[in-house]
């Protein structure tokens, strides 16, 4: 949520590097810059709010662990096989300031570390276990 809320503070801001990046990536940057803009913040939402469901938290993980690789590999490829020009991502707003390349690469794989943790480490407690048994005794 956070990061979806930074973006949307600075929208047009961040709309405008979406729309550098694509027209780099060789896309047509003014027929996709929206929707890829928007794309990018509602699956940002709404893996945060999968991430605040105890019944879906691993799978909130996993969408947050494919966002940062994504994000990763796609910042890499930006600077090292397109050769892009140095430019603010603005991931986190005008928060946190840094640009495409191998720091904001290193900061998504370190970010990837509680998304494994949650990923591979979440248990249920002992009450959401009978919450659910009790749920699905009645069911049946």
């Amino acid at each position: 949520m956070f990061t979806a809320g930074a973006k949307l503070a600075i929208v047009k801001a961040f709309a405008a590097n979406v729309g550098e990046l694509l027209s780099a990536s060789g896309f047509n940057y003014t027929r996709w810059m929206w929707p890829v803009t928007i794309g990018v913040i509602v699956l940002e939402v709404i893996t945060a709010a999968l991430l605040l469901i105890p019944k879906t938290v691993r799978l909130g993980a996993l969408f947050a662990a494919s966002l940062l690789i994504g994000f990763a590999g796609y910042a890499l490829y930006y600077v090292y096989v397109l050769h892009g020009e140095p430019l603010e991502c603005g991931c986190f707003g005008k928060i946190i300031g840094s640009q495409l390349g191998v720091k904001t690469t290193l900061r998504n794989l370190a970010l990837l570390v509680p998304a494994f943790i949650v990923l591979f480490g979440y248990r249920r407690s002992s009450q959401e276990t009978a919450n659910f048994n009790q749920t699905s005794n009645a069911i049946a």
